[in-house]
């Protein structure tokens, strides 16, 4: 993404109350764009560069006040509340700084010191390849799950712009300009998350979204819901919103599929119908007992078995495959029930997948 595109909603997803996370290689632009903000928006920068900092910078000292201890404020703690905080250099805090930061990020509080109420709050890191210093931050979803994830790539005409305005040689420009491939280093910013949808993240993709307009959803939604829910969950509810898609229940799939729908499905793009598995997939794992129950009693399981059959010939083999070893799956980690159900329903399939062509060419 562009830096005036990750300006433009590092701005929008700070007024919405929520925190942006700039994923860049060293020296594209990060602080630059968090200086921008806080200049147009006449706001104080703080940076707090956290590879640097011990937690007693951080959190501040322990004090002694009436025979109890208590911790100082920090000295970069801010007073007024047109601040911005920038914590920089996330991917090569130490954990001990990490959990420190997470109640700064969820509370917004250190101890009992509040931030001031208008306290804008973002993050910047660089990817997760050879060339930095990383911990085990990547892994650890539930502090990413604070933030909204932008990936910053250099671009050439902003940049020479921007290089105009700070009075780069003309020599420098020209050179860029002619050879735009040695911007940087050419590597591209892919941080690797596996970003899962949730409760929580769905309420601050909301947030955002309320502070945009209907034209800036249009052009941002992608980019704001794979930065929260993950990719699946947003090209859904992209096409969701784009009235590309009505996609059919999983009951109506397993229960009522016919020659319309078979149709209908073998018509929608592969996202489409990746999202129907998904969803299928997702149905038996949320399935209660007493349904399993009612399912085995009016054999519908056989029903189930034959419609999944002629889904299989409307998806990919991989795509069909998945749910036979989500089933499988299921069967293995339940037990009771549960699990004789699943046993009930995989064996059904086997029955009616006898000698299906793409079942044997797995």
């Amino acid at each position: 993404m562009k830096p005036s595109d990750i300006k433009f909603l590092s701005k929008k997803i700070m007024e919405s109350g929520e925190i942006p996370l700039i994923w860049g290689h060293f020296g594209v632009g990060k602080t630059d764009i968090a200086r921008d903000i806080a200049r147009e928006t006449n706001r104080e920068l703080i940076i707090l560069v956290i590879s640097q900092m011990e937690p007693g910078d951080l959190i501040g000292l322990p004090s002694r006040s009436e025979e109890k201890t208590v911790f100082l404020k920090p000295d970069w703690w801010p007073e007024k509340d047109n601040t911005i905080i920038m914590i920089d250099e996330i991917n090569r805090a130490h954990r001990s700084i990490r959990n420190a930061i997470m109640q700064l990020l969820l509370d917004r509080r250190i101890h009992n010191h509040i931030l001031p109420e208008g306290t804008w709050i973002m993050a910047a890191a660089n990817p997760p390849d050879d060339d930095y210093d990383q911990v085990d931050l990547i892994t650890d979803p539930a502090f990413m799950s604070r933030f909204f994830h932008l990936s910053l790539n250099p671009e050439v005409n902003e940049w020479t712009l921007w290089a105009k305005e700070q009075q780069v040689t003309d020599e420098i420009i020209s050179f860029i300009k002619e050879y735009p491939e040695f911007i940087s280093n050419g590597k591209s910013v892919s941080f690797r998350l596996d970003l899962k949808p949730s409760p929580r993240s769905w309420y601050k993709l909301g947030r955002v979204l309320n502070n945009l307009s209907k034209d800036e959803i249009k052009e941002y939604a992608y980019i704001l819901s794979s930065g929260i829910v993950g990719p699946e969950a947003a090209r859904t509810f992209v096409n969701y919103l784009e009235n590309k898609s009505n996609l059919p229940t999983p009951e109506k799939v397993l229960y009522d599929l016919n020659d319309n729908l078979i149709n209908r499905i073998k018509t929608m793009s592969i996202d489409e119908r990746n999202s129907i598995i998904l969803r299928i997939n997702k149905y038996f794992e949320n399935l209660e007992e007493d349904e399993m129950v009612k399912i085995l009693d009016n054999s519908e399981h056989k029903l189930i078995a034959r419609n999944i059959k002629d889904l299989s010939s409307v998806i990919s083999k991989d795509s069909a495959y998945s749910i036979l070893r989500s089933i499988d799956h299921y069967a293995n980690k339940n037990k009771g029930l549960k699990k004789a159900f699943f046993e009930k329903l995989f064996e059904e399939l086997a029955i009616v997948l006898d000698n299906v062509k793409w079942l044997e060419e797995i």
